[in-house]
């Protein structure tokens, strides 16, 4: 797991290769990932936007952007958390992503931006 903290917002990340999605034959391989969203701050925040840095090991980067998380724009309690999960696809066995958050604090409006740490997607096989 991975973490980072970024104005009060911890960010935790576990990832899993998904073999029964994955086509290595056809350079398809498939992960999963679980964010938590735990809000250590004393403000009230609501995720507005994601931005994605995905780079997989045949040298291909892509960038993801779009409104909340998995069709949702959650808000967030003062000591609670978000939990969800998602995917990623690569054409190859390896890659890593990284990313923001646009938070906005509902008190003031206030918007900042929470980093995702970086976090690796390797098929297991490749760890031996």
């Amino acid at each position: 797991m991975v973490t980072a903290i970024t104005q009060g917002i911890k960010i935790s990340v576990e990832t899993g290769y998904q073999d029964h999605n994955s086509n290595p034959e056809n350079d398809h391989f498939m992960f999963a990932y679980r964010i938590n969203i735990e809000n250590l701050s004393d403000y009230s925040i609501q995720l507005m936007r994601r931005q994605w840095f995905i780079f997989d090991s045949n040298g291909t980067q892509k960038e993801v952007e779009g409104e909340g998380v998995v069709g949702l724009q959650p808000v967030i309690q003062p000591g609670e958390s978000h939990a969800y999960i998602s995917g990623c696809h690569l054409n190859s066995d390896m890659g890593s992503m990284s990313g923001t958050y646009l938070m906005q604090r509902l008190a003031d409006g206030t918007e900042f931006t929470v980093d995702i740490p970086e976090f690796n997607l390797i098929v297991p096989y490749r760890l031996n």
